[in-house]
């Protein structure tokens, strides 16, 4: 197959939807399809590219997430049309003015096109502080499936928990229950720490409980909670807290972590890297309020962590906890740190987990889930082609 993924922002890995889309290409790519993306950024292979569309006001608050929009109009849409007819079929990752404009001259033409439901309005509303505004984000979703999602006949959701979200909500199109899967290299650094232990303790962590959260630093995330959770520990004089990712609250963050005994470590890894850095780590943990799945979650379990996770009733990631202890009440520093001195306490227990936890990442592959992608474009092109024999 000719295959277009169509997403304003690709060349990034501060957040999960570029992450997953760069990953499924690559995926795809080994399975003889060609893949190109239609994106921002820097003119580069497999590329149709449009310029960036710099939004007044907002575009500060763009930069610091590390996101850009695309122009659509002009010159671009040209090179949108190109695009789209080049391909066998369109994915688009994104409900935002590049994906719609992508989509409608697809369907204008007749050509196969499939979307994806990454997003959750309060991914966005709460970069403004609106997150838990009902309302608001209520508005979005309206939006989303009037200009986007009910002119698609088949959606990829990374989670149940976002198939009910969107179908509650009046979406008609097919949803595709597909993780956004892990790489191979997190499941044989669980395999190789779970036969033979874990790597030996870099010099800065001896005599420490390491606790770890991957996520772009923003309000949503709720890496205040873990920092201020470390006042309530049994071990607060021991605890090194470590966040991978970058975002808008960090310098908020690292203010708000000064007072602690060590101060928390910021770090922005690759995928070698991070799998280095969650080796070193006693607890992983989720404190995000909302998550369309939080791949980040599976891979640090994948590599043999037991995770405790905010048990937030707008989030999927609570999907992953095998039983109550590695849940705590969202926002409340106080019960993170109650359940993470749990495991703390009962190290034996902990690496009995580590390994289940293991076993159950292996369902999570990114094998599968491209797998899964693939019979989905091809129901969505014979639907299509059902369609045209039809008309």
């Amino acid at each position: 197959m000719k295959i277009l993924f169509v997403i304003d922002t690709y060349d990034t890995s501060n957040n999960g939807t570029s992450i997953s889309a760069q990953r499924f290409a690559g995926e795809l790519r080994s399975r003889g399809h060609e893949v190109m993306i239609l994106t921002t950024g820097d003119p580069g292979e497999h590329r149709f590219n449009v310029p960036d569309f710099h939004m007044p006001i907002f575009q500060p608050l763009m930069d610091k997430h590390d996101f850009n929009f695309a122009k659509f109009w002009g010159s671009s849409l040209e090179i949108i049309k190109h695009a789209v007819e080049w391909s066998d079929i369109v994915h688009c990752f994104l409900p935002f003015a590049l994906e719609i404009t992508a989509q409608r001259y697809a369907q204008k033409i007749g050509k196969p096109c499939t979307g994806a439901f990454h997003i959750q309005p309060e991914n966005m509303t709460s970069s403004v502080g609106l997150g838990k505004t009902e309302w608001v984000n209520e508005l979005f979703y309206k939006q989303f499936r009037i200009s986007l999602y009910n002119g698609f006949r088949h959606v990829h959701c990374p989670s149940q928990f976002m198939a009910n979200m969107v179908l509650e909500r009046g979406f008609t199109a097919k949803m595709h229950v597909i993780s956004n899967g892990i790489q191979d290299a997190f499941l044989e650094a669980g395999k190789h720490n779970i036969d033979y232990g874990k790597p030996a303790r870099r010099p800065e962590f001896e005599g420490k409980k390491v606790i770890m959260m991957v996520g772009r630093l923003s309000q949503e995330k709720r890496q205040d909670v873990i920092i201020n959770a470390v006042q309530y520990s049994r071990y607060a004089d021991q605890i090194q807290l470590v966040f991978a990712g970058k975002g808008p609250e960090k310098s908020k963050y690292e203010e708000l972590g000064k007072s602690l005994k060590y101060p928390p470590m910021f770090v922005y890894l690759n995928r070698e890297e991070l799998i280095d850095m969650l080796g070193q780590v006693d607890v992983y943990v989720h404190a995000s309020d909302m998550e369309s799945e939080a791949i980040s979650c599976i891979e640090a379990f994948a590599t043999g962590l037991v995770p405790v996770i905010a048990n937030s009733e707008v989030s999927a990631t609570p999907q992953f906890a095998l039983d109550g202890r590695s849940l705590f009440l969202p926002g409340t520093p106080r019960d993170l740190a109650r359940a993470w001195d749990y495991w703390l306490d009962h190290p034996n227990e902990r690496r009995y987990m580590e390994e289940l936890y293991y076993q159950s990442a292996k369902r999570y592959s990114l094998k599968n889930s491209v797998s899964l992608f693939e019979a989905m474009l091809e129901e969505e092109i014979e639907d299509n082609k059902k369609l045209t024999v039809e008309s």
